[in-house]
């Protein structure tokens, strides 16, 4: 218990920090800049899938500037903590500039000929080596937000797992529960009920939604799952309720 509070406690201060720095404290984004290089490098090697010298790679100084741009962007009212928040937006960052490199290779001199049509690239070659290359980067993409969200639901208590098995199986009633996380994520206070108590405001809910209570009851873990990934920053989950308005 004291453990979990002193974590909560420094999550907090953190993100105080972040605050003052969203306002123009120069010196204190450039103690978390500072603070948090080896964070960033951590995250930036897990994508690159190899030792990240701060020095040298410009991998690292593209981390560097996703870091900066998240403490830019954070908002708690997400109800993700800022380092989670973080590391979603260095490791896209990272990943997209790896993408344009790799769509973007050096070009040859006008001036040079090249005599040696072996060491030509194939166009076909290089055109399925970069439709690889982004298959393998969206895979790994969806991993990284499947793996955030599991995290998140285990904070609801409740399970990957479990929420497949209690999804409700016909689209209308799926619907239906997209509505109400929707409305829950629109209404400031229910949001905010939500995002602390980690559980359905029944009796205050019932008086927005026109789904009675046993229903709500029914579908309830469903409704939590739409309800974060609505309040965090998926591209790829995003997808699976693009249909619900926002």
């Amino acid at each position: 218990m004291v453990k979990r509070l002193f974590k909560k406690g420094k999550e907090n201060f953190l993100e105080e920090q972040v605050k003052a720095a969203q306002k123009g404290d120069e010196q204190t984004r450039h103690h978390l800049l500072e603070k948090y290089r080896p964070f960033i490098a951590k995250n930036v090697s897990e994508v690159c899938k190899r030792y990240i010298d701060p020095e040298r790679d410009d991998e690292f100084s593209i981390g560097l500037m996703a870091f900066n741009d998240a403490i830019q962007s954070f908002s708690s009212e997400k109800g993700s903590s800022f380092l989670s928040f973080a590391k979603l937006v260095v490791k896209r960052k990272v990943i997209d500039y790896l993408r344009s490199e790799q769509n973007h290779p050096a070009a040859v001199s006008l001036d040079e000929e090249v005599h040696d049509e072996e060491q030509m690239e194939n166009p076909n070659e290089v055109k399925i080596a970069r439709e690889r290359y982004q298959q393998e980067a969206d895979s790994w993409h969806r991993r990284e937000e499947i793996s955030d969200f599991r995290q998140k639901l285990k904070s609801y208590k409740i399970s990957f797992e479990e929420l497949i098995e209690r999804s409700p199986s016909h689209q209308d009633a799926r619907e239906s529960a997209m509505e109400v996380a929707r409305i829950i994520f629109e209404n400031p206070s229910l949001r905010q009920y939500v995002q602390q108590k980690k559980r359905l405001p029944m009796k205050e809910l019932t008086r927005h939604v026109k789904v009675s209570k046993k229903t709500l009851e029914r579908n309830r873990k469903y409704i939590l799952a739409i309800f974060i990934i609505l309040s965090e920053d998926y591209i790829y989950l995003k997808e699976y309720i693009k249909g619900v308005k926002v």
